[in-house]
């Protein structure tokens, strides 16, 4: 075999191997499992993912981008929150709806499963985590649960479970677990 041969022969095999890493990279990302997400901190949600100002009950409220954050499933189908700028509603209003929610694809809270949607939420007395769609009508209340061992509260976090099956939604030390609903 001369040098040509062997330098052609070479250069196609070099080619098959990109061809095939380069044809894996385009594929959907759905060799991961897909239930698994990542999870987004403040600083990977900006206002091309999040609204700065956010339309709920007849009024409009300024998003904290500080207090925010996501998941990313591999799908690349997303599910935000943020706290936001309560103060312009009345009283009843405020004490349930301190944040807002997005969500790209069925969740599950509690149980229930959640549509596709924008969604006011709140943690409230009593281990009550409520979730209302932007009339202020009531579509889920589940339990939240008190996590005294969380070193460092922040306002808002997205966590994954220690079994990595889940994540939690917290809000301080109150937190939800949520998952994809299957």
């Amino acid at each position: 075999m001369n040098t040509n041969e062997k330098f052609l022969r070479f250069a196609s095999v070099v080619l098959l191997v990109f061809a095939f890493v380069f044809a894996q990279s385009l594929s959907p990302v759905a060799a991961a499992p897909q239930g698994q997400a990542k999870i987004l901190a403040s600083t990977d949600i900006n206002a091309h993912l999040f609204p700065t100002v956010v339309f709920f009950h007849g009024q409009t409220a300024t998003s904290q981008m500080d207090n925010s954050g996501g998941l990313k499933f591999s799908d690349g189908l997303l599910v935000l929150a943020a706290l936001v700028d309560n103060s312009g509603y009345s009283t009843q209003i405020r004490m349930k709806y301190q944040g807002y929610l997005l969500t790209e694809l069925p969740i599950e809270i509690g149980g229930q499963t959640l549509k596709p949607g924008a969604y006011g939420f709140g943690f409230l007395d009593n281990n009550v985590f409520t979730v209302m769609d932007v009339g202020a009508n009531d579509v889920l209340t589940a339990t939240s649960t008190r996590d005294a061992a969380i070193s460092h509260p922040v306002p808002l976090q997205f966590v994954a479970t220690p079994d990595g099956a889940n994540y939690r939604l917290y809000h301080g030390r109150d937190y939800v677990e949520l998952h994809r609903a299957r």
